[in-house]
């Protein structure tokens, strides 16, 4: 039995929580939160004991600890957990700075414990039944990879405000995926962006439309388009091109009911947003964790790769900054 230690019982730890609740052989023993009625809350519907985020990670009764709080305060937390020898599974952004999460790199390295950056994606069925068929060959070299990402409506202006900018918290998760299907590390990044959903976001600072070209040094492309606003659902598809064909994947929409008529063919929107849809990785994600730390087995995506992402986002940010493009 891993006993799990949840450090945040926000939406992401309630995700999480019920993630764990769908699997045996592992429980939540303890959680905290800064919230403590959301504490509680979830307390009664996990069973596990609210502690403070340093007991909990002092635990004896804890082998792992999730960490689902605000990202600046991941770098303490795991600090802590690398020295009392836990388990780590940390939300993306590890943390807003890639020198910061170096220095996360060195203590986990240094105390020896397993750790997963939560990039999810990478264990939703479709992007990785396509990821392995790149690996297999079936579409030879690969050339083009087309990543789109689109919220059905953007965040508020108090989140937006302390979220690191679209890059670091929206894109970063594409950035990850073109490092995935790629298979080659990015080495020139080029992008632009724009405010048109909300003229608050642009005063915030930040863009709610934006676009990014990631070139390897081989000469493969990955174009990554973003944006805060789709009338029709949450927008995930990927196509990639190679020199043998190509392999794609659609919206995963609310149903597969299909209508025709004189008007021609409908579907059902696409799902709502990102906790629907990506309700299967969650799960494989945290199923891929809890057997990792019992077996004893390499973690993946690792400190490393929430490393890599972020190298890459704050380079689309200079990018935007500069317009020009940045060497990685």
């Amino acid at each position: 039995m891993l006993k799990i230690g949840l450090l945040g019982c926000g939406r992401i730890g309630q995700v999480h929580a019920r993630s764990v609740g769908q699997l045996d052989d592992v429980r939540i023993t303890a959680l905290s939160d800064a919230n403590p009625e959301a504490a509680q809350a979830l307390a009664l519907k996990t069973g596990a004991e609210v502690r403070s985020s340093d007991a909990v990670i002092a635990s004896e009764d804890v082998d792992a600890v999730v960490i689902g709080t605000p990202t600046d305060t991941h770098y303490d937390l795991i600090h802590k957990a690398a020295a009392a020898g836990k388990a780590i599974f940390c939300e993306k952004p590890v943390d807003m700075s890639a020198d910061r999460i170096r220095d996360c790199q060195k203590a986990v390295a240094k105390a020896g414990v397993p750790f997963l950056t939560a990039l999810n994606r990478r264990f939703d069925p479709s992007f990785s039944n396509l990821q392995k068929r790149l690996r297999a060959g079936e579409i030879g070299d690969v050339e083009i990879v087309s990543i789109l990402s689109r919220d059905p409506a953007p965040p508020p202006i108090s989140y937006i405000k302390t979220s690191g900018g679209l890059f670091r918290d929206m894109m970063i998760h594409d950035l990850d995926m073109a490092r995935f299907l790629l298979d080659e590390e990015p080495v020139l990044v080029f992008a632009v962006g724009a405010a048109l959903v909300d003229p608050a976001i642009g005063a915030a600072g930040d863009v709610d439309t934006a676009a990014v070209t990631l070139t390897t040094a081989s000469g493969k492309i990955c174009q990554i388009s973003n944006s805060r606003r789709a009338t029709y659902g949450y927008d995930q598809r990927i196509e990639v091109h190679g020199s043998k064909g190509m392999l794609r994947t659609a919206n995963v929409l609310e149903n597969t009911v299909e209508s025709a008529g004189s008007s021609g063919f409908t579907t059902a929107p696409a799902q709502h947003f990102f906790l629907e849809r990506y309700e299967a990785a969650y799960r494989i994600e945290m199923a891929t964790f809890v057997q990792a730390v019992t077996s004893g087995t390499p973690l993946s995506p690792s400190i490393e790769d929430g490393l890599r992402a972020q190298v890459l986002a704050d380079a689309a940010a200079k990018s935007l900054e500069t317009g020009a493009p940045v060497r990685v």
